[in-house]
């Protein structure tokens, strides 16, 4: 009989390997160990890849997912290439207010279709630590006015597989029409904007 927690994982992963072949492209980029992940639903691709990853979702059926302790881990251990003792934590909470984690504690934050989380959780972010976020929402167009990040490269996806970039990156977060919206515009909105050029998601390095 197929538990719930496959059964979650099932609904997430419509597209079989879709998110490992992005998280495994991410982790070949970048040094990352300790990953938090805000609103992730019950997207546990990430511990494919990263041996520390911190969930975050006000869900209760996340919450279900992740307390299946034994099931996450088989699911974990069944995928090729996935590391030895994962560490897995599950936070049922929003991230807009107090984690009670440590500040500048991870490696790499995750903004996948999930609202402001730079906005909230950069606070957990190391100096020199990453930022993956697409333009869902309006993530991207906000971490991009925040001087606190540089653009480091680009994730585009093609073929069934997801390619890093890390040149003509000046041709990147640049508006079709008009000058970038402020962060009151974008938060009013709640919504990506159209840039001239649309790759799947960003990088950013946190420099301050």
């Amino acid at each position: 009989m197929r538990s719930r927690t496959q059964s979650l994982w099932s609904l997430q992963d419509r597209h079989p390997g879709d998110r490992w072949r992005l998280f495994r492209a991410v982790a070949d980029a970048v040094d990352a160990r300790r990953v938090l992940y805000p609103g992730s639903f019950v997207d546990v691709a990430a511990s494919f890849v990263f041996p520390s990853v911190t969930y975050v979702d006000t869900d209760a059926r996340a919450e279900r997912f992740f307390a299946d302790a034994t099931g996450v881990r088989e699911l974990i251990a069944g995928h090729a290439g996935a590391p030895p003792e994962p560490a897995v934590t599950f936070i049922r909470g929003d991230y807009t207010g107090d984690l009670g984690l440590a500040d500048r504690s991870f490696d790499l934050l995750v903004s996948l279709y999930a609202g402001f989380v730079s906005e909230h959780c950069t606070r957990y972010l190391r100096i020199g630590g990453w930022l993956l976020v697409n333009s869902s929402h309006g993530d991207a167009a906000m971490a991009s006015l925040d001087d606190r990040y540089n653009l480091a490269g680009v994730l585009s996806s093609g073929s069934g597989r997801y390619r890093v970039t890390v040149d003509g990156l000046d041709g990147y977060l640049v508006p079709k029409r008009g000058a970038p919206p402020s962060r009151e515009e974008l938060r009013r909105t709640g919504r990506g904007i159209a840039y001239t050029r649309s790759p799947f998601a960003y990088l950013l390095t946190r420099v301050r």
